[in-house]
């Protein structure tokens, strides 16, 4: 699987953002070592605290259709705000530090960068992480 299938299902999330408050549209798709893809996007709520990225949106369906065994291969994310420009915007803590919980050192992460895609690993992305 490359980059560009990936890119174009987080793509077609991003289309399904729930994002009435900020106006910034997010879509990710993920590769599971099982060679399974899983999309998601932004959902916000009027709670700002409830809101869900489409990182940690996507990873919860794969859990939950594959098990607490899955394992992440590869992420692609994407933006626009609503004048439909994208944006530079890296995965925020939350996301790095979930993606941790299901990453390798070799999963690959693929954001929007100041001058294109930026592409990283989730180990790069939160070195030091929180693990047990």
């Amino acid at each position: 699987m490359d980059n560009i299938d990936l890119a174009s299902e987080a793509v077609k999330a991003m289309a399904n953002s729930y994002s009435p408050y900020s106006q910034f549209k997010v879509g990710a798709a993920i590769l599971t070592e099982a060679g399974n893809i899983y999309s998601g996007c932004n959902v916000e709520n009027i709670s700002f605290g409830l809101t869900i990225c489409a990182e940690r949106n996507a990873i919860v369906q794969a859990v939950a259709a594959e098990g607490p065994g899955m394992k992440l291969k590869e992420v692609v994310v994407t933006n626009h705000n609503e004048e439909g420009v994208s944006g530079a915007c890296s995965p925020c803590g939350a996301c790095r530090q979930f993606m941790i919980e299901f990453s390798d050192q070799d999963t690959k992460v693929t954001y929007p960068g100041e001058n294109g895609n930026v592409e990283t690993t989730a180990e790069k992305l939160l070195p030091n992480s929180f693990r047990f």
